[in-house]
This record gives structure tokens, C-alpha cells and sequence, in this order.
């Protein structure tokens, strides 16, 4: 018997929720994206990751059009049941981004603080 799913707190952010993507082999985060409960659904009941477009004002299956759509093999929330994480397996050629790379995240920040210092130097 599995256990129900956890409802989701979709009104702290006005009726979204970040949905961040990570690749299940890899554990890389590859995207992040807002779902709303109609978005929330169709995710659990495709099996594939759906977002909602803010910009367009509607649902959106990553991969629709590329092929690169993201087969969801476990999904979860934060302990604020206000976030989900889905680890996926990217279908098609493996690339997430509308730049053309595996993971949305590619461009560093350069930061220069004691901690983050001795980190790098590996002290």
C-alpha cells in the first residue's frame, strides 16, 4: 500500500510551488519551475514533469516539443509541504536547457567570502 500523497501548500506563493528537477542517476539539479495544482496533477498522472507557464499563462510538458521530456521516477516535498523535488530521467538527447546543455544552471557566481575561500583552497 503506498502513502498519499502530501498536499501541497500552493497559496504561500499565491498558487505556485518551485518544482526543482535533478537527475536521477546523477543527483545534478537540471531545472527549476513553478507548478500550480492543475500542473501538480497532470505531472503525478503522466509521469512526466509539467509545469505552469508564467509567461504564457499556461500548462507546459518540458520536452513537448524538443523530446526531452522529463520521466519522473520519484517525486517529494519540503518539510513545508511549499516545494517539490522530482528525480527524472531525461528522455530524447539529455538536454534540459532551451540553451542546449544538460542543466539550466551553468553560469557561475564568483564569490569572495572567508568561507567560501577555504572551501576552494580546501582548508
Amino acid at each position: 500500500m503506498t502513502n498519499p500523497a502530501p498536499a501541497i501548500d500552493f497559496e504561500k506563493m499565491d498558487g505556485l510551488v518551485p518544482g526543482v528537477v535533478q537527475d536521477n542517476a546523477t543527483g545534478e539539479i537540471l531545472m527549476l519551475g513553478f507548478l500550480n495544482p492543475p500542473s501538480y496533477a497532470k505531472s503525478l498522472e503522466s509521469g512526466f514533469v509539467t509545469f505552469w507557464s508564467r509567461t504564457r499563462q499556461k500548462l507546459w510538458m518540458k520536452g513537448e516539443t524538443s523530446g526531452n521530456r522529463l520521466r519522473i521516477v520519484s517525486a517529494a516535498t519540503d518539510c513545508d509541504n511549499d516545494t517539490l523535488v522530482f528525480k527524472v530521467v531525461v528522455e530524447g538527447d539529455g538536454l534540459v536547457c532551451h540553451e542546449g546543455t544538460v542543466s539550466c544552471f551553468t553560469k557561475p557566481i564568483a564569490l569572495s567570502t572567508p568561507a567560501t575561500e577555504e572551501v576552494q583552497s580546501g582548508k
